[in-house]
């Protein structure tokens, strides 16, 4: 497997990855320029996540792995990659919110806090703002 950041021809098979796990996909199009695709064997993508930057700080969102692909840690792969790139940005730290992964996301380092502690400019974004439930987890990470 091998992980590349995203092309404008990733575009559909992103959406569609995505909206098979009922996740958001409210702002993917203005935002893919910032995720991360994960290719199989055959050059099919069977993950992504995105990486938002809002001010000094980052969001992470749409992390999606294809089921067949699942156990082989690609989707910690595709997280790593996620916070390399923040770390090489110079972001100040991570946040994100997950109706369904919070403890996937404390094995990598993330901590839940408080939805309303997470800074201004990452509020702001669509995935804070509008795209998730007022019930998801909020989690950051340092960096």
């Amino acid at each position: 497997m091998r992980i590349r950041r995203a092309e404008p021809g990733d575009h559909d098979v992103a959406l569609r990855l995505l909206r098979s796990f009922d996740l958001p996909t409210v702002g993917v199009p203005e935002t893919m320029s910032g995720f991360f695709v994960a290719e199989g064997a055959d050059g099919d993508v069977v993950g992504l996540v995105g990486l938002e930057v809002h001010g000094s700080h980052g969001l992470l969102r749409s992390l999606a792995v294809d089921p067949r692909c699942r156990g082989r840690g690609l989707g910690g792969a595709l997280v790593g990659e996620t916070v390399e790139a923040a770390r090489r940005a110079g972001l100040e730290g991570l946040y994100l919110l997950t109706t369904t992964a919070d403890d996937y996301f404390l094995g990598h380092g993330f901590r839940v806090v408080e939805r309303a502690s997470a800074p201004d400019p990452v509020q702001r974004s669509v995935e804070f703002s509008e795209a998730c439930p007022a019930s998801a987890v909020a989690m950051s990470l340092p960096l």
